[in-house]
């Protein structure tokens, strides 16, 4: 079967872009907004509208195979690429990116994604990661749909692996409201939360860290008060966006024992901290993250650190993983381009040692956040995030839907 053309569609994703920048700079909400200037290149606001780009390959069977361009909250930030607005792309996709495809056959996935993904463009670059990310799911989509089959199928199949039998943990974020969103999580089972954007150290962590230990203390207790049933046992993933290091100057050894002092008020229940520290570049940022893991490790500290800042591309994941830089890594899947590296990068962390969070950002749309939740179930990491979105319902419902159908259906 050939993919006949290929159309594109400018939308909304399920959140904002950010400057992170500007926010640790001290940036203040005013209502959904944030006051101040942007500092970050290309933005034109502290927080301005997310964008994205559906494309679509019209097969020649009549049948449309389609992905979502999209790129992460925090663009331009941690080593990522640019602010990715549909106006300034949708041209390069029609014009450099459409005849790569049309008129071609469809083969397997992997030999269709890097066309896309390996390929340069005049400068000698890759493109934009947002573009490889939603071409490549458009060319799963078009495998799967020849195929008949499920784009797990085509997935597990291509890979090696076993479709799991269980929906994969799912992981929901909270945004600001990490009170009510919290127990939104609480009613609905989810597996870890809350994420809790603990991303500004005077308003939201705390001069010593203090509220978040307050934060962690009252969720505990508001999981063991709700808890829809006795059984119900989830992990707390907390999101401190390297406000850590601001706290502690940098000191390895007091983050790990903080980090030991917030595990113990969550228990009964297991704790990860994200991000932790944020150094300004890669090797010193696995440097930072090998000396506390190391530490914890040492010391007996039951809680998990998790890489995420300056992590972003497959190469980026392996090095971290080689270096034992965190106890879990982030696979924040619109930083690694094509969903090939997706793939690739759970697969390389369960082989390795370190655990595999198949993430991405509220930023993304339902269609990405679809054909994730597809990875999700071929690939088994340790969980999987609720996307797009901050309002807990909508990211849920969408990722618990899809991977319940291929169970379903794969049963």
């Amino acid at each position: 079967m050939k993919i006949k053309k290929v159309v594109c569609a400018p939308g909304k994703t399920g959140f904002f872009f950010d400057d992170q920048k500007a926010i640790k700079a001290g940036a203040k909400n005013d209502g959904a907004f944030y006051e101040g200037k942007p500092v970050t290149p290309g933005f034109t606001a502290v927080r301005q509208a997310g964008e994205s780009i559906s494309v679509m390959f019209v097969l020649e069977n009549g049948a449309i195979a389609h992905g979502d361009c999209a790129a992460v909250q925090y663009s331009g930030a941690g080593g990522r690429d640019p602010l990715f607005l549909a106006a300034d792309f949708i041209p390069v996709i029609e014009k450099e990116i459409a005849p790569l495809y049309e008129g071609k056959d469809i083969t397997t996935f992997r030999e269709m994604a890097d066309l896309v993904d390996k390929k340069v463009d005049a400068e000698g670059k890759k493109y934009h990661t947002a573009i490889r990310y939603g071409v490549t799911q458009a060319c799963l989509d078009a495998v799967a749909k020849s195929q008949s089959k499920l784009m797990a199928e085509v997935v597990a199949e291509e890979y090696g692996t076993e479709i799991s039998k269980n929906i994969i943990p799912i992981f929901s974020q909270s945004g600001d409201d990490r009170y009510m969103n919290a127990d939104k999580m609480i009613m609905k089972g989810a597996d870890v939360l809350p994420h809790a954007l603990f991303n500004h150290v005077e308003t939201k962590v705390g001069l010593k860290g203090e509220k978040i230990k307050e934060y962690i203390e009252w969720l505990r207790n508001r999981i063991i008060k709700l808890r829809p049933v006795e059984s119900y046992n989830p992990t707390i993933h907390i999101d401190v966006y390297g406000t850590l290091g601001i706290v502690f100057n940098n000191d390895f050894e007091a983050i790990a024992k903080y980090v030991g002092e917030l595990a113990e008020l969550a228990k009964p229940f297991h704790l990860r901290v994200e991000g932790p520290v944020d150094m300004g570049e890669r090797e010193a940022q696995i440097d930072a993250l090998a000396a506390i893991r190391a530490a914890m490790d040492r010391d007996g500290i039951d809680a998990e650190i998790v890489a995420d800042e300056w992590c972003n591309t497959l190469e980026d994941i392996i090095a971290f993983t080689e270096k034992k830089a965190g106890h879990m890594a982030q696979i924040k899947t619109p930083d690694l381009g094509g969903i090939n590296n997706t793939i690739e990068a759970v697969l390389y962390c369960k082989e390795n040692n370190m655990g595999a969070y198949l993430g991405g950002t509220c930023n993304e749309t339902n269609r990405s956040a679809e054909v994730c939740a597809n990875i999700a179930m071929a690939t088994k990491p340790v969980q999987y995030l609720a996307k797009p979105g901050m309002g807990v319902d909508e990211g849920y419902m969408i990722v618990f839907n899809e991977m319940s159908r291929i169970l379903a259906l794969t049963k």
